[in-house]
């Protein structure tokens, strides 16, 4: 069962690729929850794990690139929650990695209210300005 689903009136933020993105990176997500809840070999567990937090790096980088070539006035805090955001992945994969944590529902809860709160907050106020 998804753990989060895109759709344009909670998530959508009117630029085509930072939406595509949001797509991908709920899709992965919902994989690492499904694996992590559903009894997956730690193996599987830590693969995905690998390639969401790889994802989420690379589309924060696409939204950062985007702000800093739009001049966004409101990168600086926006990069702020994203560096918080992947500092606390790193670390969550690292302990993973050295069998000091596991990957649980709370884990996924956690990313998902992360996400709900960030999306409106600090990604659709970038609309304007990334589509100008």
């Amino acid at each position: 069962m998804a753990l989060i689903t895109w759709t344009k009136e909670q998530y959508g933020t009117d630029v085509s690729v930072c939406d595509g993105e949001h797509k991908i990176l709920f899709d992965k997500l919902n994989k690492l929850y499904d694996l992590a809840t559903g009894g997956a070999a730690r193996s599987a567990i830590g693969a995905q794990l690998d390639d969401l937090i790889s994802y989420v790096a690379e589309h924060f980088a696409t939204e950062e690139r985007l702000m800093q070539e739009k001049k966004y006035a409101g990168y600086t805090a926006h990069k702020a929650e994203h560096d918080t955001l992947v500092a606390t992945c790193l670390d969550l994969q690292k302990k993973f990695h050295n069998g000091e944590a596991e990957i649980t529902a709370e884990t996924g809860a956690f990313v998902k209210g992360w996400l709900d709160s960030h999306i409106p907050k600090f990604d659709m106020p970038y609309a304007p300005s990334l589509n100008s």
